[in-house]
């Protein structure tokens, strides 16, 4: 009879971390169609003001952009190495990963903090005196430009934070390497947010 009724409990187990990930998946689904809406209507713009968007893109850091890019990809390998430490019972190596990939998601933060106030500091920002003397083109860009890589931003630090509650799952044993599937599901999210950036990164910073 034990055995039986820890059979059901561990089927019964699988079957939640099965319904969280297809929940998670589907998560993901409507914010693909979320951020793939934003791209259309980047796409329409750039077609329409292809010489503004150029001409505007001259105001990014390329340098600060390029290492965003190189610290989201890293914390995507220190997330997924989390996982793979947990289910080989390394908990501690878990914990360690986890917290890399939280304080590379802050340093993401304030690099791109110091870029938001460097262009602030010109005068650009939106309904600011500066950027409506810019052609149309130019207004619409920087426009996106803050409404995509600030809800970008706002993804980051939702999934910083999620991720410090894993961590104390973790160490407070909640999640096991025989019950991973909330670290599994946050580590898709952090994926899909690194995915965002690969695709603002080029958008922004590489059509100069």
């Amino acid at each position: 009879m034990s055995y039986e009724r820890g059979a059901i409990e561990k089927s019964g187990e699988q079957r939640d971390q099965t319904g969280a990930k297809y929940g998670m998946w589907f998560f993901l689904f409507t914010e693909i169609l979320f951020f793939g809406g934003m791209f259309i209507l980047y796409s329409v713009f750039r077609a329409k003001y292809t010489q503004d968007f150029h001409l505007a893109a001259g105001e990014e850091n390329l340098l600060l952009g390029s290492l965003n890019t190189a610290v989201l990809l890293t914390s995507s390998l220190s997330i997924a190495l989390s996982i793979s430490a947990l289910k080989k019972e390394n908990y501690r190596l878990s914990v360690q990963l986890q917290t890399a990939t939280v304080l590379m998601g802050l340093i993401f933060l304030v690099i791109k903090y110091f870029e938001w106030t460097a262009k602030i500091s010109k005068g650009i920002y939106p309904d600011s005196p500066v950027l409506l003397k810019m052609s149309a083109g130019q207004i619409l860009f920087f426009g996106l430009y803050y409404v995509m890589t600030g809800l970008h931003g706002l993804h980051v630090l939702i999934g910083i934070v999620v991720i410090s509650f894993m961590i104390y799952f973790t160490k407070t044993g909640n999640v096991t390497s025989g019950n991973f599937s909330k670290l599994e599901n946050t580590g898709l999210y952090w994926h899909f947010v690194d995915i965002v950036w690969i695709y603002l990164f080029p958008l922004f910073y590489l059509i100069t």
